[in-house]
């Protein structure tokens, strides 16, 4: 069964009270108390949250309501991930974060960051047949996230595109006004384009140390919620384990209660292997703590797990193609040009 975080449910209330609507009767509807929306709370099934979202929309004239939710969330409303979010270096580095950890939000959607010619877009996939649920939830989505983009980097940031896949409403200039920017309706994706510079560019908001703490209880998080993902599980025991330089095959299946054995069969079935997880991990890791200028490469090659500091360097030339000196100077001459662009 797909579920959601309970305190997403404080989103809603907030959208459902902006449009005069009685959430407590809505979310009664759906045998659901205030209690159930506390953090400690057992995660709501996610077809909850649709149909309150869907009675809503029967109460409701307007089409374009869904844009709202801009003017309801709270970091806290998204757990660590919304903190993590804001302590992210740049609106690149989040939405990479939030599309692998998203899952911990709600289970019926995902997030896909790429490249493309017009900068980055971010795309939003969702497990739903109810093409006008669908279209609603995402216009409930997509104003948040762009929102959520706007605290970090500032009000006046606005999406080189955004395409949707509903049909052009009578409301479209909302979008218009919303967005700011070119609207594709009755488009093969739902989601929105932020160009380079405003994707890289150095955040206000950004604290590393906070970031990656929140990381860890995110891989954790997610660890637990797909039990039967191996590999995830295996991820989180890694970003304990790195630091003491310890990781073995023995090691991660006694922290998993089943034999060595066991963990290489169940990991080959997911197409993967334990030293292929580590490589990942380190690798993921390496970026964000190169990304801080406070920490040498002494420090971090210690953080991944490397006893020596030549380790590190074979591994970066394989990662990066370059040396861990070379790469930051790279690093750090491309957030300074960014930073020095001025904002589309």
């Amino acid at each position: 069964m797909d579920t959601g975080l309970p305190t997403i449910g404080h989103v809603i209330t907030r959208w459902l009270e902006f449009h005069d609507l009685d959430a407590r009767q809505l979310f009664a509807t759906q045998g659901l108390s205030p209690e159930d929306l506390l953090p400690q709370s057992r995660r709501v099934p996610s077809e909850k949250w649709e149909r309150i979202i869907a009675g809503a929309f029967e109460q409701l004239t307007d089409s374009c309501a869904g844009l709202s939710a801009a003017r309801c969330w709270h970091p806290s409303d998204l757990g660590a991930l919304g903190y993590a979010w804001l302590a992210s270096s740049t609106l690149r580095d989040g939405f990479h974060r939030m599309a692998r950890y998203i899952k911990i939000v709600g289970q019926r959607v995902s997030l896909v960051a790429q490249d493309t010619p017009q900068g980055l877009c971010i795309a939003l996939q969702q497990k739903r047949l109810d093409p006008m649920l669908a279209a609603e939830i995402a216009d409930f989505s997509l104003s948040m996230l762009l929102d959520m983009c706007r605290v970090n980097a500032g009000t006046s940031l606005r999406p080189v595109e955004v395409t949707l896949k509903r049909e052009r409403p009578d409301c479209a200039e909302a979008y218009a006004d919303f967005y700011g920017c070119e609207l594709r309706f009755s488009a093969a994706t739902d989601g929105f384009t932020l160009a380079v510079q405003d994707a890289d560019r150095p955040l206000p908001t950004a604290n590393r140390q906070l970031a990656v703490v929140h990381d860890q209880i995110l891989t954790q998080e997610l660890a637990t919620l797909q039990k039967d993902d191996i590999a995830a599980r295996c991820k989180a025991i890694l970003l304990e384990q790195l630091t003491t330089g310890g990781v073995s095959i023995d090691g991660i299946a006694k922290a998993l209660h089943m034999s060595p054995r066991t963990l290489t069969r169940r990991l080959a079935s997911q197409g993967t292997q334990l030293q292929s997880l580590l490589d990942e991990t380190r690798r993921d890791l390496a970026e964000r703590y190169f990304a801080d200028p406070s920490k040498s490469i002494s420090d971090v090659a210690f953080l991944l797990g490397f006893s020596q500091q030549s380790s590190l360097a074979r591994a970066f030339k394989r990662w990066f193609g370059v040396s861990p000196k070379a790469y930051r100077v790279t690093h750090r001459q491309r957030r300074d040009d960014l930073s020095q662009r001025p904002s589309t």
